[in-house]
């Protein structure tokens, strides 16, 4: 096997004594799948859901995103919601697949929902 390392990165290496490795064993691919980024860039960031109020149907606030977590297999995304206290006094978290969420341009909805129901869902708690 034969790879051609550029001029600069041989006298960087050399400068700085850093030994050149070079990886051996199966050859790593990535598979690419092209994305509409049109349609990507209309969705909703992390950042800016996190805090968010989640609704149900009637327009009643039954919880707030605390977080939102990939699944372990890197496919499946949760929401972590903060349902049933008061200024962060007495909530409980519960986890919810993401897919459950409904959102209308400016709102996160929760279709079915209450606060009593999903304070009826086991308490999630976070591994350390």
């Amino acid at each position: 096997m034969r790879i051609l390392l550029s001029t600069a990165a041989i006298a960087a290496a050399t400068v700085f004594n850093v030994p050149i490795v070079l990886a051996q064993g199966t050859p790593q691919t990535v598979q690419l799948v092209k994305v509409d980024v049109v349609k990507v860039s209309t969705g909703y960031r992390a950042s800016k859901v996190l805090g968010a109020s989640v609704v149900n149907e009637a327009g009643d606030t039954v919880g707030k995103i605390d977080e939102i977590i990939v699944g372990s297999d890197g496919q499946a995304p949760f929401v972590v919601l903060s349902v049933g206290g008061f200024l962060g006094v007495g909530d409980k978290l519960v986890v919810l697949p993401y897919e459950q969420m409904r959102t209308d341009g400016k709102k996160i909805m929760l279709p079915g929902a209450t606060k009593d129901s999903l304070k009826a869902l086991p308490e999630f708690k976070y591994a350390s």
